[in-house]
Parts: structure tokens; C-alpha cells; sequence
């Protein structure tokens, strides 16, 4: 059912972004890009590069061994191209992250560390939007956004809680177990090493949870720190566009438009979704329409450029990986 569910989703979203085009109307678009003109590449570089170098931090953080955080930073690059530019519900290039860590980590503890860090930049997203709905309170538009948001904050922290307590607990080894009985009964042949690797991964990530909590706490204020500067691109881009938005309401329309990428992860890249989502945020703090579409096409192109830069990335990662996964003889997974 997936693969009708999916183009529709993507159709759903082109058509919502359509809609918002003619509504506000293309010419007064485009005068955007235009007002912005020579400035429009050092938009599309900073501050997403202090993003993107924060999240590599905050990945670092739980790796287990040292690892040259360029390699890191190429690795995360190249995930993040693959989890916009396909639909995978932005999870795609998890695998292809530890993957590329394989000349210093083996596989097992690069998923970990991937599985770790996917779970991390949610909390650290809840901590980010429980601060933008703390501070909403002082500058707070009138009407349901504020009830709402807040009930996408409980979904969010139960929907993280479970995630975490299946890590914890053991949840993969009970898949394994199942695995092991559909083995069993077909004959799967090389199973039992996809078993094994699966158990180590299993162990490894309740260690984690049980005796390195601070590690796990770090990545996500980082992560949430790195959510910020979304907030920080919002008041760089609009200020350029000559449209005076507080620092601190452009961090809350961020916040809650994390909120909204976190709903609706299952459309690619939330394609509709955000579009939507931040012409309403602005136009709830008195801010034009224009002026929110103007800004997630600026980031929409950001994020292409981007991903451009992340598959360049994985070509110069995914060789190196390639002689290191040539020259090991056997391995857990």
C-alpha cells in the first residue's frame, strides 16, 4: 500500500505549495529573491553550516570510538541528502551514516550511535518546542496555535518515550527472536549472522541507555541548540528581506515548525506541510503570508543546495568505506 500512499503524499504536498503560489501570487515571490541577490548564497551557507556542525557534534558525542570529525560531518551530510532526496520517511541514510564511519567504527557501534542520535534530535526538537510554547506565552497570537502545539508536544514525548523504552528494554532482541523463527521455518540462509549482528546491537544500545545517560543528555541540548539556528535563519533571511521580526518570535515560529516536520515526517521532506505550516505561523504573528512562503522557498533551496554538497560528500566517504569493508574477513553484521 506504501508505494501508492507515498506519491500521493508527495502529490498532496506539491499541490498545497501550488495553491499557496497562486494565493500570494508568483511575482511578489520572486521580488523576494530578488531583494535578496548577491546576499541569497551567504543565506544558503550560514547559519545552517553552524547547524549542520552542531549536529555532527552532538552525533560525535555518542560514537563510541574517536572519530575525525570531518568524517563525521561528511557522513552526516551525505544521511541527511539521501533522507531528503528519497522517500524514506527521513530515515533512509540512518544506514548509510554508520556505514561511512566503517574505517573507524565498526558496524554495530556506528548504528548504535546512528539509532542513539535519531532519538536524540527528537528530545532535543521537544526541548526546543517547550521552550518556543514557554516564551509563546508572552507574545502568544490569539486562537487555538498554542493548544495545539502543546498537543503536539505530548505526542511527541510519548511517542520518544516508547521509542526509548523499546531501545532500553531490549525491543530489537524481540524482533530478533521473531526473525529467528521465520528462519527457522524457511531456511534462511545467512540469517544467523544477520541474528548475531542483531543481538550485539540490541545489547549495545541498552548499555548505552543504562550507563551513559549524560552522553545521551548532551547530544540532545546540542541538538536542541542546533534547532535554534533555525529560529537564527529566520530573522538573518527576514531582516535581509527588510521584514523587522524579533529574534525571539522568529525562534518560536522555528519551534513550532519543528512540530510540524515531527507530524508529519511521513510525507518526503514535508513537502506542503512546512510551506503550509509557516505562512500560517506568520500570519498568526502578524506577519504577511509573503513573507512565509518567501522564507521556506529560501530554505527549500538551501536544503537542495545542500544536498548536493552531502551526495558530493558521500562519494568522497563511501570510498574510503568501501576499501575498509573490502578489507575486513568477517564482522558482526
Amino acid at each position: 500500500m506504501s508505494r501508492f500512499i507515498r506519491p500521493l503524499l508527495v502529490l498532496g504536498g506539491l499541490a498545497v505549495v501550488g495553491y499557496l503560489i497562486a494565493r500570494i501570487g508568483p511575482a511578489a515571490i520572486w521580488s523576494s529573491f530578488v531583494t535578496l541577490g548577491w546576499r541569497l548564497p551567504l543565506v544558503l551557507l550560514f547559519p545552517y553550516v553552524l547547524a549542520a556542525a552542531l549536529d555532527t557534534l552532538a552525533w560525535r558525542v555518542l560514537v563510541a570510538r574517536p572519530v575525525p570529525f570531518g568524517l563525521i560531518f561528511r557522513a552526516r551530510l551525505a544521511g541527511e541528502a539521501v533522507n531528503l532526496a528519497t522517500p524514506t520517511m527521513a530515515v533512509g541514510g540512518e544506514p548509510l551514516k554508520a556505514y561511512l564511519l566503517r574505517p573507524h567504527v565498526p558496524l554495530v557501534d556506528g548504528f548504535v550511535s546512528v539509532i542513539a542520535d535519531k532519538t536524540t534530535i527528537v528530545v532535543g526538537q521537544i526541548f526546543f518546542l517547550a521552550a518556543g510554547l514557554l516564551a509563546a506565552h508572552a507574545v502568544a497570537p490569539t486562537g487555538r496555535l498554542i493548544p495545539i502545539m502543546t498537543g503536539l508536544l505530548g505526542v511527541e514525548i510519548l511517542a520518544i518515550g516508547g521509542f526509548v523504552v523499546v531501545q532500553a528494554s531490549g525491543g530489537l532482541g524481540g524482533g530478533g527472536r521473531l526473525l529467528g523463527r521465520i528462519r527457522s521455518r524457511i531456511g534462511w540462509a545467512g540469517g544467523a549472522r544477520y541474528l548475531r549482528g542483531l543481538g550485539d546491537l540490541d545489547r549495545a544500545l541498552a548499555a548505552l541507555y543504562r550507563d551513559d545517560r549524560r552522553r545521551l543528555l548532551v547530544s540532545a541540548v546540542v541538538h536542541a541548540v542546533a534547532w535554534a539556528t533555525g529560529g537564527l535563519e529566520i530573522y538573518i533571511v527576514m531582516r535581509l528581506l527588510g521584514t523587522d521580526v524579533p529574534l525571539l518570535t522568529s525562534m518560536i515560529i522555528e519551534a513550532f515548525a519543528g512540530g510540524v516536520k515531527f507530524a508529519s515526517f511521513m510525507v518526503p521532506a514535508s513537502l506542503g506541510a512546512l510551506e503550509g505550516g509557516y505562512v500560517a505561523f506568520f500570519e498568526a504573528f502578524g506577519l504577511t503570508a509573503t513573507a512565509g512562503l518567501s522564507f521556506v522557498l529560501v530554505r527549500r533551496l538551501r536544503e537542495m543546495v545542500w544536498a548536493g554538497i552531502g551526495f558530493l560528500a558521500m562519494g568522497v566517504s563511501g570510498r574510503t568505506a568501501a576499501r575498509a569493508a573490502a578489507d575486513e574477513t568477517s564482522g558482526p553484521v
